[in-house]
C-alpha cells in the first residue's frame, strides 16, 4: 500500500467505539421468519370458522363427522411447506461473501472483516472489493467505481478526494484511502433499505372475494347455528327429552352440517393448492415465488416496469463498430491496430470486448512494445516495428494531445470531434478514441502521451443486451401490458436501448429525463400516459411512478436488481428481482428470477392467468354449495324439519362433484387474459344453480317423507330420508359439474363421467358406504328416489333457462335509469 501520513485509529479509540456501538453491523432479514409464515397461514378466518366447527362435533362424540376439520392441516400445511422452501431458496441466494478489507490503524495495515470495521477508520479501498461503508475519500489512486445497485448508473464513476462513497459500491479499478463516517444500519444503503423492510402481504382478489363471503357468512352463521341447535332439538322431541335419549347429539351435528356446507373450505384449499402448483412449475423454470398469492396478481398486472441494467442489459459491454475520422481511411488497418492495442495479457472488459466484437481480426506479431490500460490514464498504448504507436483511450484525455492544426492529416477538427463524442454517447454509445503518433513514446514511469496524436477512429461500444429482450416485450405488448424502462442512466442512452430492442414496436419510444417529472401524483399519472422511457430516475420517484400508476388503477409489476429499485419493488403490486439482485432487493420481492433471465417472465404471467383463469371457472363450484346450504338451512329452520343430510354426506358429494373435479379442471391449460370483476361473474353463475339444487333438496326433504309415510323421529326413517335426499344432491352435483365442465365433447365429458359412476359405485362397496352412512334403496324407496331425482332434474333445466331472462330484465331496467 502507498505510505499515509496519518496514523488511523489507535486501539484506545477503536475500543471506545466499540463500546459505544458504533460497529459496521447490519441487521438484515432476506426474507420472513418461520413465526412470521405459520402466523400467516395458521391465524386466518377460513381455519377459525373450521376449527370452532370441528370442536363442537368432536365434544359430541361422532368424530367420523368431524373429518370436514381435516382442511385446516391440509391447507395450512400446504402454504407453510411452500413458503418455507421460497425461503430457503432466497437464503441461499442471499449469502453474501464476507471479504476481509485492510484498515490503517496505528500507523499500520491491518486485514480485519467487516463487521470490524468501525467509525472514522482509514479504510483502503481495493479493486474489486465491494465497499463495506459509507466514506470519504482522503486520498485516491485513480479509483473508479460501480454504482449501479445505488444509483442504477451503468456507468463506472471516479471519485476524487474529498467526495463520498457509499456501501454498496464496487471498485473497478484502481485505489483510494478513505475515512469511514457511517457504519451499519446508518449507511446509505441501509437507510434505503430500512424503507422497504415492512412486510405487506400481496393483494389477492381471489382471496378477497372469498373472504368477503367468509364475512357474510359469520354474520349468518351465528343466529343461523343457534336456529339449527333450536329446531333440531325441537324435531327429536324437545331440549328435556333430546338430553335423555342423547339425541342432542345428533342436534349438534346436523347444526354443524348447515354450518360447514355453507362455508367454502374447498375453494380456500384448492386456491392454496393450486398456487403452490403453479409456483413448484415455476421453480422448475428458475423462478422462485415468495408468496403464493403472487401468482394470481401476475394474472392481473397491465403495467410493467423495467429497470434497465439487470433486466433489458446483463450489465456487460460489447462492440458496435468503428468511425472513421480520416478520409479514405483503411478500414482494415483501423481494425488490425485496434485489435493490437487490445491485445493485452489482462484486457480489461472494454479490451474484451472489442476482441469478442472483431473475430476475423488477430493480434499481430509487429507489436514490440507496449503500455497497458490504467484507470488512472485512460489509455492504452501499442509500439509497432515501423515506429509508429496507436493509442486508445478516453476522448477527452487523447484529444488534448492531438495535433489538430497539422494539415490534411485528418477531416474533423477538435470542436467537432468532441461534439461527435457527445452526440454519440447521448445515443447510448461508450465512445472511445483510436489515436497514432509517430513521436517517440515516453518510458518514464508516468508514460506521458506524445504531443502529436492524430485521431484516426472512434471506438464504439453499447450495453449488452439480453438476446431474449426483444421477444420478451415482443410477448408483452400482444397480451396488452404496457412496459416502460425505468433508469437511473442518461435517459438518451436508455432509449437508445428501447429502440434496440423495439420497446414500442415500430414506434419510436418516448424519452424524458426524470428531473422534469412533475411531483404531483395526478400530474405524473398524466405524463407517464406519454412517456415510454425515464432517465435519471431516483429511486423516491421509481416509488412515486408506481404510485401514479396505482392512481389510474392500474396493476403495476416492477422489476429490478439493486438497492435503489427496493422502494419502488415494494410498492408494485408485483415486485419481481433478478437472482443476482441485492439481498434487500429480493427479500422485498414477491418473485425472484433465480437465473436472472428476463425471458422468464412471460411464463411466470401465462402461469398466473393459468391459475386465475381456471379457478374462476371452478369457483362457482364451490359457491353454488354456498348458496344451497344457506337455502337449505334457512328452510330447516322456518319448516322445524331435521337437517336432510349428515356432515358426513357432505364430505362425500362435496369430494365427488366440487373438491377432487374443481382440482383437475384447475390444472388444465387457460390462456385467457383476466378481467375484473372474478366474485360478480362466480356468483352469477352460483345463484341459480345453488337456488335450484336448494329448493330440490327441501322438497324432497319435504314431500317424500309424507309420500312414504316416515315418522322423522325415529332414527331408521330419518337415516332413509338423508340417503334419499343426497342422492339428490349429488344428482344436483352433477348437473352443476357438467355445467362448469363445459365444452363436454373432450375429456372434460368423460371426467364428469367418471364421477358420476364413481359415486354410484360407491354405495355398493361396505367400507365406503358404512362409513358414510350411505346405502342403496329398495322397493317403494327406489321408485319414490328416482322420481324424485327426475323432478330435481326439471327444477334444475327450469332455473338455467329462466336466470339469463331475469338477468337481461335487470339490465334493461339499469339502462333505462
Amino acid at each position: 500500500m502507498p505510505h499515509v501520513d496519518d496514523s488511523g485509529l489507535s486501539q484506545q479509540e477503536v475500543a471506545e467505539r466499540i463500546a459505544a456501538g458504533q460497529l459496521n453491523i447490519v441487521k438484515s432479514e432476506s426474507s420472513r421468519s418461520l413465526g412470521q409464515i405459520i402466523r400467516a397461514n395458521v391465524f386466518t378466518l377460513f381455519n377459525g370458522i373450521i376449527f370452532v366447527a370441528a370442536l363442537v362435533v368432536l365434544s359430541t362424540g361422532q368424530w367420523k363427522d368431524a373429518v370436514f376439520g381435516c382442511i385446516i392441516l391440509v391447507n395450512t400445511g400446504i402454504g407453510v411447506l411452500t413458503e418455507l422452501r421460497a425461503k430457503q431458496t432466497l437464503d441461499k441466494l442471499s449469502i453474501l461473501v464476507e471479504s476481509d478489507y485492510v484498515v490503517h490503524r496505528d500507523g499500520q495495515d491491518v486485514l480485519i472483516s467487516h463487521d470490524k470495521i468501525v467509525l472514522d477508520d482509514l479504510l483502503w479501498i481495493r479493486a474489486g472489493e465491494q465497499i463495506p461503508a459509507d466514506a470519504e475519500i482522503i486520498r485516491t489512486f485513480g479509483l473508479e467505481l460501480d454504482e449501479s445497485m445505488l444509483t442504477g448508473e451503468s456507468r463506472t464513476v471516479s471519485h476524487s478526494e474529498g467526495e463520498q462513497v457509499y456501501s454498496g459500491s464496487v471498485a473497478v479499478s484502481g485505489l483510494a484511502l478513505a475515512r469511514v463516517n457511517a457504519v451499519g444500519d446508518h449507511g446509505y444503503a441501509a437507510k434505503l433499505t430500512a424503507k422497504a423492510k415492512v412486510f405487506t402481504k400481496t393483494h389477492s382478489d381471489l382471496n378477497d372475494g372469498i373472504n368477503k363471503i367468509l364475512r357474510a357468512m359469520t354474520f349468518v352463521v351465528v343466529p343461523l347455528c343457534v336456529l339449527l341447535v333450536w329446531t333440531q332439538l325441537v324435531a327429536v322431541g324437545g331440549l328435556e327429552s333430546a338430553i335423555a335419549t342423547g339425541m342432542w347429539r345428533d342436534a349438534v351435528v346436523s347444526a354443524v352440517a348447515g354450518v360447514v356446507s355453507m362455508i367454502p373450505e374447498g375453494l380456500v384449499l384448492l386456491t392454496s393448492l393450486n398456487f403452490a402448483i403453479a409456483a413448484i412449475r415455476l421453480a422448475r423454470q428458475q423462478t422462485l415465488v415468495q408468496e403464493l398469492e403472487a401468482v394470481e396478481t401476475l394474472a392481473r398486472v397491465d403495467a410493467l416496469n423495467l429497470d434497465k441494467t439487470g433486466t433489458i442489459t446483463d450489465g456487460g459491454i460489447e462492440f458496435s463498430h468503428l468511425q472513421e475520422l480520416v478520409e479514405h481511411a483503411d478500414r482494415a488497418e483501423l481494425e488490425q491496430r485496434l485489435i493490437d492495442v487490445c491485445a493485452e495479457e489482462q484486457p480489461n472488459a472494454t479490451a474484451q470486448a472489442v476482441a469478442q466484437g472483431l473475430p476475423a481480426v488477430h493480434p499481430s506479431a509487429n507489436v514490440v512494445d507496449r503500455i497497458p490500460f490504467s484507470s488512472a490514464r485512460k489509455w492504452s498504448a501499442a509500439v509497432f516495428q515501423d515506429g509508429s504507436q496507436w493509442f486508445m483511450g478516453a476522448p477527452e484525455i487523447l484529444m488534448e494531445r492531438t495535433a489538430v492544426d497539422a494539415p490534411n492529416e485528418f477531416a474533423h477538427k477538435r470542436d467537432d470531434i468532441h461534439q461527435q463524442t457527445r452526440d454519440l454517447a447521448e445515443q447510448g454509445y461508450r465512445v472511445l478514441l483510436l489515436a497514432r503518433s509517430d513521436a517517440e513514446l515516453s518510458k518514464t514511469a508516468e508514460h506521458q502521451l506524445p504531443d502529436s496524436l492524430i485521431p484516426e477512429a472512434l471506438v464504439l461500444c453499447t450495453e449488452r443486451i439480453r438476446e431474449d429482450a426483444s421477444d420478451t416485450l415482443a410477448w408483452f405488448r400482444e397480451q396488452g401490458v404496457r412496459c416502460r424502462i425505468i433508469s437511473g442512466d442518461n435517459p438518451g442512452t436508455v432509449r437508445s436501448i428501447a429502440s434496440t430492442v423495439r420497446l414500442t414496436g415500430d414506434q419510436e419510444p418516448r424519452a424524458m429525463d426524470a428531473r422534469e417529472l412533475p411531483k404531483d401524483v395526478e400530474e405524473l399519472a398524466d405524463v407517464l400516459e406519454h412517456v415510454d422511457v425515464l432517465g435519471r430516475v431516483l429511486p423516491e420517484q421509481k416509488k412515486a411512478i408506481v404510485q401514479a400508476l396505482h392512481s389510474r388503477n392500474h396493476v403495476v409489476a416492477m422489476t429490478g436488481d439493486g438497492v435503489n429499485d427496493s422502494l419502488a419493488l415494494k410498492e408494485a403490486d408485483l415486485g419481481v428481482a433478478m437472482g443476482n439482485a441485492a439481498p434487500a432487493t429480493k427479500s422485498v420481492a414477491q418473485v425472484v428470477l433465480v437465473d436472472s433471465k428476463f425471458s422468464h417472465l412471460p411464463d411466470v404471467v401465462a402461469r398466473g392467468r393459468q391459475v386465475m383463469a381456471n379457478m374462476e371457472r371452478v369457483a362457482g363450484l364451490f359457491v353454488v354449495k354456498t348458496v344451497y346450504s344457506a337455502l337449505i338451512s334457512i328452510g330447516v329452520v322456518l319448516s322445524a324439519i331435521p337437517y336432510p343430510y349428515l356432515p358426513r354426506h357432505i364430505t362425500y358429494i362435496g369430494s365427488l362433484t366440487i373438491g377432487i373435479p374443481a382440482f383437475l379442471l384447475a390444472l388444465a391449460p387457460n390462456v385467457r387474459r383476466y378481467k375484473p370483476g372474478f366474485l360478480k361473474r362466480v356468483v352469477m353463475f352460483a345463484l341459480p344453480c345453488g337456488t335450484a339444487t336448494g329448493i330440490a333438496v327441501l322438497l324432497t326433504a319435504w314431500v317424500v317423507p309424507a309420500v312414504m309415510g316416515w315418522d322423522l323421529t325415529k332414527p331408521t326413517d330419518l337415516a332413509q330420508l338423508r340417503v334419499v335426499s343426497s342422492m339428490v344432491l349429488f344428482a344436483m352435483g352433477i348437473l352443476v359439474l357438467a355445467r362448469v365442465a363445459r365444452p363436454l365433447r373432450s375429456w372434460r365429458g368423460i371426467l364428469v363421467a367418471v364421477f358420476a359412476v364413481a359415486g354410484v359405485i360407491g354405495l355398493f362397496i361396505p367400507v365406503v358406504s358404512n362409513f358414510f352412512a350411505l346405502s342403496v334403496p329398495t322397493g317403494v324407496t327406489l321408485l319414490v328416489t328416482c322420481c324424485a331425482l327426475v323432478v330435481s332434474a326439471c327444477v334444475f333445466m327450469i332455473f338455467i333457462w329462466a336466470a339469463p331472462l331475469i338477468e337481461r330484465i335487470f339490465s334493461r331496467r339499469k339502462m333505462t335509469r
